[in-house]
């Protein structure tokens, strides 16, 4: 969504393969066993230590021809009723506040919580926090930051693209994180 290419699925291979990958909250939705959608979570890091009980997710992903018929939003609800569950106490991500917003994710910045690279004096409101229990992240406040998996350089985007049929990408667009 946000940029052209397969960025996404190539930092779905580097995530499975990390210390920080949550296999029991990696879901996929299929229909006649055509995959159409999926999210993955990994635990955050702090000092350069995985944290135990906070969690990030993304790539959440949905084909375009199945978009707009909640199954975005069902992956999201689901797992993180799994990850309460699980003892998980908040989730981040990074993205849209218009959307994510409505699963009741804020600027993580109201916590007191930021995200490593970025200003502490910068609201940052596309890095969102959402509590799985109340008044813990006031507690657990500082720098987080997700596995390095999640960052990809165009040449090993470029040799990873490789093993598939060529396929035009779209034209970069304002807003991409190019």
């Amino acid at each position: 969504m946000y940029r052209p290419g397969c960025s996404e699925h190539l930092v779905l291979n580097k995530l499975r393969n990390a210390d920080s990958y949550i296999p029991a909250l990696g879901l996929v939705v299929e229909d006649g066993g055509r995959l159409v959608g999926n999210i993955a979570y990994a635990k955050m890091y702090r000092d350069n230590a995985i944290c135990d009980e906070i969690i990030g997710f993304g790539p959440v992903s949905v084909l375009p021809e199945y978009q707009r018929q909640g199954i975005g939003s069902q992956l999201i609800e689901e797992t993180m009723k799994t990850a309460k569950a699980m003892g998980f106490k908040a989730v981040m991500i990074t993205g849209d506040c218009g959307y994510y917003g409505r699963f009741g994710f804020v600027p993580a910045s109201r916590y007191g919580v930021h995200l490593e690279g970025v200003p502490l004096d910068d609201e940052a409101p596309f890095f969102m926090a959402k509590e799985l229990e109340d008044g813990y992240l006031s507690e657990h406040g500082g720098v987080y930051s997700f596995d390095t998996a999640y960052n990809v350089t165009q040449e090993e985007l470029d040799e990873f693209e490789k093993q598939f049929p060529k396929k035009q990408k779209r034209e970069p667009r304002e807003g991409d994180l190019i």
